[in-house]
């Protein structure tokens, strides 16, 4: 029997919930625990990704899809896979706009410390997830991500959520994402272990 094993990928446990190695989990206001029980209440229905919408960032980061980065010296374009999605990060020293038009992935600027990507985002659009369990962000949300590539195979996110609106203070996770090289050799190795 012949099986796609990169669909077979054991989901990563940070898809279903962002904060599931916080201690006592993502601080929630009121307001988003009420959200979450409506997006609950109805099987999820109402998730953006469920609909072929964008998967905007950070959860992006979770999704067992692939992201291809593109990077020239003024801005870094993030193709997904799914959907044919895609993310722009200002890499040109521009300032975050006060008050951007709300998109699925926000308004991105984007600056190198050392060896590590550091991404600030505002913009996003209220009614996006984080998860699968539905952890909202809103459009008063600032997120700064951290890239780290630990070594071929490895790059550390970290990301940062200060949202006001939806946590009762500014949260951090850190996830740890397998990098592929060469996508028909994964498929290679998939088939050699049937």
């Amino acid at each position: 029997k012949e099986q796609d094993c990169v669909q077979e990928e054991r989901m990563a446990r940070e898809q279903i919930n962002l904060g599931i190695n916080m201690k006592g989990g993502l601080p929630y206001t009121e307001w988003s625990r009420q959200q979450m029980v409506t997006r609950r209440a109805n099987g999820g229905r109402d998730d953006p990704h469920t609909y072929c919408k964008p998967p905007n960032y950070p959860r992006a980061w979770t999704l067992p899809q692939h992201t291809k980065i593109i990077q020239t010296p003024k801005e870094m374009v993030m193709l997904h896979e799914f959907n044919a999605a895609y993310r722009e990060v200002y890499l040109d020293g521009r300032p975050m706009p006060v008050d951007p038009n709300p998109t699925w992935n926000g308004y991105s600027t984007g600056h190198w410390e050392g060896d590590t990507l550091v991404i600030e985002t505002n913009g996003i659009r209220d009614n996006m997830w984080l998860d699968i369990q539905g952890s909202p962000i809103t459009e008063a949300a600032h997120v700064t991500e951290r890239l780290k590539r630990v070594n071929l195979g490895l790059m550390k996110v970290e990301i940062a959520v200060n949202d006001p609106k939806a946590y009762t203070r500014p949260w951090s996770v850190t996830i740890e994402m397998a990098l592929q090289v060469d996508t028909q050799m994964l498929e290679e190795i998939c088939l050699d272990n049937e």
